[in-house]
This record gives C-alpha cells, structure tokens and sequence, in this order.
C-alpha cells in the first residue's frame, strides 16, 4: 500500500538531499520561525515541515495535489489528527513487545506473530477512522486513501490474517516432513499444517514412529530445537518481513500527514490573530506571473503581537523585481514574505495573503548581505561574490532570485557594476531576480535599460517622515532618507542636514 499524500505517484522521501542553497534561503526567510509554529513541539512535523519546503514542487499537479488535500484538512481538521494520533499509535505499540534473547528463527517467529497481531488491530482501527470521515472528503489524494484502506484491510481478510497468526502458535505442535539423504542427514525440512485432529487424537494416534526425548537429555533438546529452527526459518523471515512492511506503511503514512499538521497548526496561528491566509493559484513558469494583494511576512506576523501590513504586487510580465526607497520602509519585510510566499505555494501551503498567484519557478535562491566576518576569512566583499559565484554554478532558466543589499560591502560605482553585470547575465538566462537596494546607480541604470520587463517599487515616505511600510511603482530616488533614521537614533537632525544624504556617503 501507498500513501501518495505529499507526491501524486510516489512517497515522500525524507532523506534525499536538500538543493543547493537551501540552507541560505532558509536563514534568509526566517523560516526556522514558520517550522517552529508548524511543528508546536512535534518533531517529526518540524523534520518534515522543514524537508518539504526547502525542496520545492515544480510540477503543476502535484502543487494542486498537496492543495486539494490541504484543504481538506483544514476543513476537516479532527480527520486529520485522528488518522495521524492512529498511526502513531500503531507505530509505537510493537516496540514494547519483546521476545528472548535468542535470535533463533522460533524467537524471531513468535515476537513476530505478537507484533503483527498488534498491529493488525490498529490496522482495523485505521480503517475505521478512514471510512468514517471518508464521506466529508473532498481531495483525490485523501479519498484514494481512505478507499485503498477499506479494500485492503476488509473485515474478511483480517479475520483470516488474525487466524493465520493463531495458527502460527503452533499450541498444539509443530508438523514438519523432511527426507533423508545420504549418511541419514536429513533435507527439505517443511512445515505442514496439522490434520485437522484434537490434541487427545493425536496423542493415541499410533500410525506412526515416534520418540520420547527423555527430561534431562540436553543434547537432544538442543537437537530438537535446532530441527524445529530450519523448519520455521522460511516462515519467520516471511513474518518478519510482513511486519516490517505494515510498519513501513504507518510511518509512512505518518511522516505525510505530519506535513498537514503542520500546515493546520500555522493556519490556527494566523487565524488566531485575524491574519488573512490564501490558497495561492500557481501558473506555468513561462507565464510570466507574479501579483498578490494583502502580501504581508508570515515569520514577522509570528513573532510581533499587532497584525503585519499587507501590501500589493502587480508584476505579471516582468521579470526583474526592483526595490528601493526609504531606510526602515518595509522593503525586505516585503521581499521577505514575496520570496516566503512563493516558497509556500511551491510546497503546496496556502501564503499569506489576500490573494497570491505566481508561475512556478524551477529553484529558488537567495543573496541577502551578512554580517562582517569576525574570524577575519576574508572581507564582505569576497564573501558575498562567493556566494554569488555558487548561486551561479546552480541557478538555471526558470529560477528566481532574491537579492537583498547585494554588492553594497563596496562602495556605490564599485557595487553598482558589479551588481549591474549579475543582474543583466541572469535576466538573460531566464532567471527572475527580486532586488532590493540602497544603490542609486545601480537602481537607475537598471531602470533607464529594463523598463520593459521590470517593475520598480520604492517604499514610501510620509511628509513627516513617518513609515507607512507601503511600496509604490515609483522610480529610484537620489535619497534613502538616513537622516529620518538618524533623528529617530538620536532625537535631532544630523550635522549638515541640509546636504542631501548619500546611502554611502
């Protein structure tokens, strides 16, 4: 049996490799923030959560698949958490069943036999719960399930799982034929099923030879046992091995629905604080498309107490994203929750938003300024064109690219160039770039070259100075207004404060 919740023709894979630059776009997306509120202390939705969103989706279908699914559960949320409870359980029940020490093949066959008479309890008991809420689903994924569980484990077929297991007991003795080769060395030991006779029959049953082992006799008890081992061996590798598929099933089962769990704990914050959440409609990637209105930064909604901002995109068609305006004006926070966003929609998680649709792109990468390097390794600068360079080695047509204050460890002619020659070589590769920067030469030239296929935003301002944290489609400015900054520091305007301020002057 498959689960196929979180892929439309396969099982999640929780150990293949995360893409390159997973790990930066997971600092840069404060996405440690969005597991936690997923995970709420459970770590195997935390695990989950984290793998299933740093390997975005690219396919359109399965996008869709995790939707249909997800809202499922977000409607119907205690079928949810019952299936998930259940199949922890289950998972959880073999492991307090403990056989001898021995590792012999009758050991191995009666820890086997109680484990997989446990589960198949819980089996029934998954079933159950899955036909009861079957009827409210909706989803393709869900419904295959729960319809795949009532063929699969119908009454019928766990009552004769359930006698087999009884049978395999053997209370009443063990059959077993062999033959005899060469030297009396006996050969293709089989277990038999025993005639259908009482155990009173067969003691006065005299139609063939037999042997009493005597009390005491150590060696021929050994002997016995050691015959009654490779009589058994076959089957107890068969019953090992059915309970280590069952098993397979419900952690995997388990691992899938952990995703929606989480999905539904981070619906449950954000609602909680009337914070609107959307289910994103995803576009082909050579569509070009990209808008959202009340876009607003799920992680800073998590961790500050009033609602967070939304604001709104319009850049169906363009392919460069360009970003500038006032210091403290909302411009990361709001590239922060476009590249949150588009990470969410590819992992199949509703954003938040009002509304978000976007074309689905083939990997995401980030390259967003850092600290200085306190171990002294090597200036901002090769830092930062590092990391461009791996960027670089990875990205493709088709991916986006989220920049924030890249190349502004130099100075403004300096950064600007080399920012300018990034920015024009991926745009011609077919890569979508987000940029924000504080680098009027750069900002301008790209503005006078790329109009046709950019859209340029810029924080506002109020005549007070005051941060609205909107983004209008304006041209870059001369001006970061540091001095607004500078008189909030410090209570009055800096020295000079009629020369206009340079952001690297």
């Amino acid at each position: 049996m498959r689960v196929h919740l979180l892929h439309t023709d396969r099982d999640f894979d929780s150990e293949l490799a995360l893409p390159a630059g997973a790990e930066d776009l997971a600092r840069d997306l404060e996405l440690e923030t969005v597991w936690q509120a997923m995970a709420q202390g459970d770590k195997l939705v935390y695990e989950v959560a984290r793998r299933a969103t740093l390997r975005p989706l690219t396919d359109l279908d399965e996008i869709r698949h995790r939707q249909a699914i997800l809202r499922d559960c977000l409607a119907h949320p205690d079928a949810l958490h019952s299936l998930y409870t259940l199949a922890g359980e289950a998972i959880a029940a073999p492991r307090g069943i403990w056989g001898s020490l021995s590792s012999s093949p009758r050991s191995i066959l009666d820890q086997s036999v109680r484990k997989l008479a446990v589960l198949a309890t819980f089996l029934a008991q998954l079933r159950d719960a899955a036909a009861e809420h079957a009827p409210k689903l909706a989803s393709p994924g869900l419904t295959r399930l729960c319809a795949m569980l009532a063929e699969e484990l119908d009454c019928a077929y766990l009552e004769r799982v359930g006698a087999h297991l009884r049978e395999l007991k053997f209370k009443d003795g063990i059959v077993v034929s062999a033959r005899l080769q060469a030297s009396n060395r006996g050969a293709g030991y089989t277990l038999r099923r025993p005639r259908e006779q009482g155990r009173l029959a067969r003691m006065f049953d005299r139609s063939g030879y037999s042997f009493t082992i005597p009390e005491r006799d150590v060696a021929g008890l050994r002997a016995l046992s050691e015959l009654e081992d490779r009589a058994v061996n076959l089957v107890a590798n068969a019953i090992a091995q059915s309970v280590d598929h069952v098993l397979s099933f419900l952690i995997a089962l388990r691992t899938e629905l952990a995703f929606y769990v989480g999905a539904v704990n981070l619906a449950q914050r954000l609602h909680a604080k009337g914070e609107p959440t959307a289910m994103p409609v995803p576009r082909a990637g050579g569509a070009q498309a990209l808008s959202a209105a009340g876009l607003y930064d799920v992680s800073l909604s998590l961790t500050v107490g009033p609602r967070v901002v939304g604001g709104e995109l319009a850049a169906d068609g363009r392919r460069l994203v360009m970003i500038t305006g006032a210091n403290q004006g909302g411009k990361s926070t709001f590239m922060r929750a476009l590249g949150l966003s588009q990470l969410m929609l590819q992992s199949g998680l509703f954003v938040g938003a009002e509304s978000f649709s976007a074309s689905v792109a083939t990997a995401l990468f980030s390259h967003y300024k850092r600290e200085e390097d306190t171990a002294l390794r090597s200036g901002k600068l090769d830092e930062e064109l590092s990391r461009m360079s791996a960027i670089a080695d990875a990205i493709g047509p088709g991916a986006l690219l989220l920049c924030n204050e890249s190349f502004a460890a130099t100075n403004e002619r300096e950064g600007s160039e080399i920012a300018r020659q990034v920015v024009n070589a991926l745009l011609d590769c077919g890569v979508r770039i987000v940029f924000v920067t504080h680098l009027f030469d750069l900002a301008d030239s790209l503005h006078r070259s790329r109009a046709a296929d950019g859209l340029f935003l810029r924080a506002e301002r109020g005549a007070d100075g005051e941060r609205p944290y909107k983004l209008i489609e304006a041209p870059p400015l001369q001006t970061s207004y540091g001095a607004d900054s500078y008189r909030k520091v410090f209570g009055h305007d800096p020295v000079g404060s009629s020369v206009r301020w340079h952001p690297h002057s």
